[in-house]
């Protein structure tokens, strides 16, 4: 059977950033910074809107942040 898993950048653009701490972007995200740790951690799928935010707090596109891979 085929397992769908997702990745992320997200700790890459954190330090492209200026090394933005986790909760410098969870503030800015809205969210806890224990989200974003099990975001980064790829422990926790994140909502649509959640995605939309993060792409648009480091000026990407969804795609370049978040990447699917099926197995």
């Amino acid at each position: 059977m085929e397992t769908t898993k997702m990745k992320n950048s997200i700790r890459e653009h954190r330090f492209r950033q200026g090394e933005m701490s986790q909760q410098k972007l969870a503030d800015l995200a809205g969210c806890t910074r224990q989200t974003i740790i099990a975001l980064e951690q790829n422990k926790y799928l994140p909502s649509l809107m959640l995605a939309l935010k993060l792409a648009h707090i480091f000026v990407c596109n969804v795609e370049e942040l978040f990447q699917i891979s099926f197995d």
